[in-house]
């Protein structure tokens, strides 16, 4: 039996990150990038393709191992912790995939249960059927729970998407690029979601993305990735008045 990881929730700082460096061969990804998340707030990282937006968040969740620095959650340094302690942590934290990485062989309810099982949670099986249609109900698509991914629209398999990282109540979410690949009257209906959900749970929420409309619309602040590095940050107003060259391309 797995020893229970005491969590640090009550911190105001939820996600503290210094000089994190990741390279792969030749290509410096990361070089010494810092950030701080505040319990509640919402920060959206916007850089170039390529720039290491994803590889953050991978190391963030503990998918990608860093070369150097520290990555702090509730507590505890991620690249330090064993599988198990990793799954504690990811239980508080959600992640939604740039793919959705729904199963295309479960259902939408089975897709819903599937985090519930992995993390072993004691619960009837009448509490998960509530947990399931309850988060379904935050996404607007409760009348979806016995269709298969197949059947959904690319908006309809986000918001299931999201039903399912909301499911275990996370305290912090990692967007990874939301909206890629949908039109642009779904992509704002997901953002508007993203930050009604943000709202009503109190959650934290870490945003990669390259969409101005969403990090104009679901950031209390921006974090510019240049070079690696936490280059620039500040309200989305601040960020678009600067007079910096590196930071004025992304809104020309």
């Amino acid at each position: 039996m797995q020893s229970e990881l005491k969590l640090d929730t009550e911190s105001n700082k939820v996600l503290i990150i210094k000089e994190l460096c990741k390279s792969f061969g030749d290509n410096h990804v990361l070089k010494d990038f810092n950030l701080e998340l505040v319990k509640g707030e919402s920060v959206v990282v916007l850089g170039k393709s390529g720039s290491g937006k994803s590889v953050l968040i991978k190391c963030i969740i503990g998918l990608i191992k860093p070369d150097k620095g520290s990555i702090h959650i509730f507590g505890h340094n991620i690249p330090d912790l064993d599988h198990d302690k990793l799954d504690q942590i990811r239980a508080k934290v959600g992640f939604l995939f740039q793919s959705n990485a729904l199963y295309d062989s479960m259902t939408v309810r089975e897709n819903l249960e599937f985090p519930l099982r992995r993390h072993w949670l004691e619960v009837s099986q009448k509490e998960v059927d509530n947990m399931v249609i309850s988060a379904l109900e935050d996404v607007g698509l409760a009348h979806t729970i016995d269709m298969m991914p197949v059947e959904l629209s690319g908006g309809m398999r986000k918001r299931v998407a999201l039903a399912r990282t909301l499911i275990l109540k996370p305290e912090i979410i990692l967007y990874d690029e939301p909206t890629t690949g949908l039109d642009t009257i779904t992509s704002k209906e997901i953002i508007e979601l993203m930050v009604e959900i943000q709202q009503k749970y109190k959650t934290t929420s870490l945003i990669i993305s390259h969409d101005m409309n969403c990090v104009r619309m679901a950031s209390n602040r921006v974090v510019m990735l240049i070079e690696g590095k936490c280059y620039a940050s500040g309200t989305f107003n601040e960020i678009t008045q600067s007079a910096d060259p590196k930071v004025k391309q992304f809104f020309e």
